[in-house]
């Protein structure tokens, strides 16, 4: 198990606890790592304060737990508006929206989409491209992301 999946098994108890959903994981940068947590209220929304908090639990559990090792930054944030799709129900949850996606394995000779995210489908996240939908296993999806755009979304759920 890599060091971010062990780190997300850690503080998702304590941002759950807080009131938070724990969005990603991830460290950023060679030279200057930089360990980014994002997370969210269950409404979509999170502020400042909201981050000082989350960043105050989880530095003092990353100490005692010692898991990283080296030097490194915290970064607690939110998602934002071309936030990352990392869960079953980011692809619902902003089905009708611009997004790109992703896939570990080729699909008709292509890896990379990037149209109108349709949810998921058995397990497959659905995506309209200028080509035609796709159904990219949820499973091969190795990085999702939304698309800042001024387009709404069409069946009006939240972007």
């Amino acid at each position: 198990m890599d060091n971010e999946k062990k780190i997300q098994q850690l503080i998702t108890p304590v941002i759950e606890g807080l009131g938070f959903d724990l969005v990603r994981v991830v460290f950023i940068g060679a030279r200057q790592r930089v360990l980014q947590i994002m997370a969210e209220r269950p409404d979509g929304s999170m502020n400042v304060e909201d981050c000082a908090t989350i960043s105050r639990e989880i530095s003092l559990l990353l100490d005692v737990e010692d898991l990283v090792q080296g030097e490194y930054s915290l970064e607690v944030s939110s998602p934002g508006l071309d936030r990352p799709l990392t869960r079953p129900k980011d692809f619902e949850r902003f089905a009708g929206s611009d997004a790109k996606v992703e896939s570990r394995v080729a699909i008709d000779g292509r890896r990379r989409f990037k149209g109108r995210l349709l949810g998921l489908a058995g397990g497959d996240v659905l995506i309209r491209t200028e080509e035609g939908e796709v159904a990219v296993p949820l499973a091969d999806v190795i990085k999702a992301k939304l698309l800042i755009s001024d387009a709404r979304p069409e069946s009006g759920q939240a972007r």
